[in-house]
């Protein structure tokens, strides 16, 4: 579907992406294993592995085997890294796809290496955020199973990343100290992901794992947002004028101070407006070269703007997201705004969507 045709759309920079998956691997010196599950965080997971083929990553991580086959049926030839641990019952699919599977205890490992006549994996090692993998003082429970050609890899996820409280250099101390545990080493080790690939040298082993820098987001701390990639356009489906202490949207929630124009842009909380961006008029919109607040409960498929005296008509597009006119409205503005991270933002937008890629 065209912009032209559409009441609302997704439109993604896939040469910022790569210019921002390049600034990662220039600034950690390591080779990119890009995080693209969740449909590329929401912008397309196809698109995105495609164009990051210039950057010729190790492969690609995703969550799930059918995020897996989404990118082998596109053509995807490279190594697809599964990160949620693996179950036997789906070990055929693994298989049949050539996907790398992750594992973080001794049964499905052993029931992995059954039949795998060297076939590779991972390990998760969990050194303090609690989520998932063995434990990175308890390491020997899988250890022995780990003396084989097929352990390939073995990370761990950091909590805390964007911070300088001291606990980066402590989750790294403890994954290398289970990999000393081992009596394989591993041939990739991978612990940074964004904030840590692009502020710590030390963390950056043989592989880093970017994810939202990759989109355009900033990872937190003091670490920049990368190059604008995604914008969020709605037409003006309906303009109407209402009378100081008329309501507006459900329950009311917001009402005019004075005559003004409202108008109504076709995209709602089912393609992933925040609901929190009204109705009080924190979140704003891009609507001919001026900037309107979002006012009104967002419902779910529309969004209602307070125009005040810009000449709007039914047809324009507004910019949630994006730039327009010399403005923008970035992903840490729109963060702030609606009170959600920038990956909850970007992995919220709506599969009735089109992508328009560029």
């Amino acid at each position: 579907m065209s912009a032209r045709d559409s009441r609302a759309w997704v439109e993604v920079s896939l040469a910022a992406v790569v210019e921002n998956a390049r600034t990662v691997a220039r600034t950690a010196g390591a080779r990119l294993l890009p995080i693209v599950k969740a449909n590329a965080y929401g912008l397309g997971a196809v698109a995105v592995s495609g164009a990051l083929e210039a950057v010729d990553p190790w492969g690609y991580g995703v969550a799930t085997i059918e995020e897996g086959a989404e990118l082998r049926a596109a053509g995807i030839a490279r190594q697809i890294l599964v990160l949620l641990p693996a179950t036997p019952g789906r070990f055929a699919s693994y298989r049949e796809l050539r996907l790398t599977p992750v594992f973080d205890e001794p049964t499905a490992l052993r029931a992995w290496a059954v039949d795998s006549d060297g076939d590779p994996f991972h390990i998760e090692i969990d050194t303090g955020m609690a989520r998932g993998g063995v434990r990175w003082d308890e390491v020997e429970r899988i250890a022995p199973l780990t003396d084989t050609p097929g352990f390939e890899g073995a990370f761990t996820q950091l909590h805390s990343s964007e911070c300088a409280d001291g606990t980066m250099a402590q989750q790294l101390e403890r994954f290398l100290a289970a990999l000393a545990r081992l009596p394989r080493r591993p041939r990739l080790r991978h612990v940074a992901n964004s904030a840590a690939a692009l502020r710590e040298p030390s963390c950056a082993l043989d592989l880093v794992r970017p994810g939202v820098f990759l989109y355009g987001g900033s990872p937190g701390g003091d670490v920049q947002p990368g190059r604008p990639v995604a914008s969020l356009r709605a037409r003006v489906v309906s303009v109407r004028r209402v009378q100081a202490g008329d309501g507006v949207s459900y329950n009311a929630r917001w009402i005019a101070s004075r005559e003004t124009t409202i108008a109504t842009l076709g995209v709602g909380y089912a393609d992933g407006v925040p609901a929190t961006l009204g109705p009080d008029g924190h979140g704003q919109v891009l609507l001919r070269g001026s900037r309107c607040p979002i006012v009104g409960t967002v419902t779910m498929d529309l969004t209602l703007v307070d125009a005040g005296a810009v000449p709007v008509e039914v047809g324009d597009v507004a910019t949630l997201l994006g730039e327009a006119d010399g403005q923008r409205i970035t992903l840490t503005e729109l963060s702030a705004a609606s009170g959600v991270q920038p990956r909850g933002l970007l992995t919220a937008l709506g599969p009735r969507l089109p992508r328009l890629y560029r």
